[in-house]
C-alpha cells in the first residue's frame, strides 16, 4: 500500500534540485561572462623602451660590425683569387697533358725508327760473310756485340762466334746469358 503524498515529495525535491541547478548554471555562465570581459577590458600594456646603450658599447658593436665586414670582403677577394687560381692551374694541367700525349708520339716515332734502325743493322750482320762479321765484332765492346747477336739468327750468330777469338766470344756469350738473370720470375 501506499503511503499518500509521498509524490508530491519527490515532485518537490525535482523542482528544487532543478531550480538550485539553473542559479548554479547561471552564476556560472556569469562568471565566465565576467571573466572574459575582464581580459577584453583590460588595457593593453605597451612593451617598455629599451634604454640606449652605452656609447662605448655602441662603439665598440660599430667597430667589431666593421672588422666582420672587413673580413667578408677580404674573404670574399680570396675566394675570386683561389678561383683564378684553380682555373689557372686546371688550364696548365690539360696543356701539361696534351704535351705529354704529343711528347709520347714524339718517342714512340723515335723508338719505332731506332727498332727499324737495329733491325736493319742485324740484318746486314747477318747478311755478311761469319769471317768478316767476326772481325768486326771483335773489335766492339762485348755489351754492344751482345746486342746485336742476341737479334740474329742462331744459324749466322753461331758462324759469327766461332770466327772469334775465344775470349771474346766467351765475353759475349755470358753477357747474353745473364742479360735476363735479373727478371723476376714470378
Amino acid at each position: 500500500m501506499k503511503r499518500p503524498g509521498r509524490g508530491t515529495l519527490v515532485i518537490l525535491a525535482l523542482f528544487l534540485a532543478s531550480s538550485g541547478a539553473l542559479r548554479l548554471g547561471g552564476a556560472v555562465g556569469q562568471a565566465m561572462a565576467n571573466a572574459n570581459a575582464d581580459v577584453a577590458a583590460t588595457p593593453t600594456v605597451a612593451p617598455a623602451e629599451c634604454p640606449v646603450p652605452p656609447p662605448a658599447l655602441l662603439q665598440a658593436l660599430n667597430e667589431r660590425e666593421a672588422q666582420i665586414r672587413a673580413q667578408e670582403a677580404a674573404l670574399s677577394d680570396r675566394l675570386a683569387a683561389l678561383s683564378l687560381a684553380e682555373a689557372a692551374a686546371a688550364r696548365r694541367i690539360e696543356e701539361m697533358s696534351t704535351a705529354e700525349a704529343s711528347l709520347k708520339e714524339v718517342l714512340a716515332l723515335a723508338d719505332g725508327a731506332a727498332e727499324n734502325d737495329l733491325v736493319r743493322l742485324t740484318a746486314v750482320y747477318e747478311a755478311m760473310k761469319p769471317a768478316d762479321a767476326a772481325t768486326l765484332f771483335s773489335t766492339m765492346a762485348p755489351d754492344f756485340a751482345a746486342g746485336f747477336l742476341g737479334r740474329m739468327q742462331p744459324a749466322s750468330a753461331a758462324a759469327v762466334l766461332s770466327g772469334m777469338p775465344p775470349d771474346k766470344a766467351y765475353a759475349i756469350s755470358a753477357l747474353i746469358a745473364g742479360r735476363n738473370a735479373l727478371v723476376p720470375k714470378e
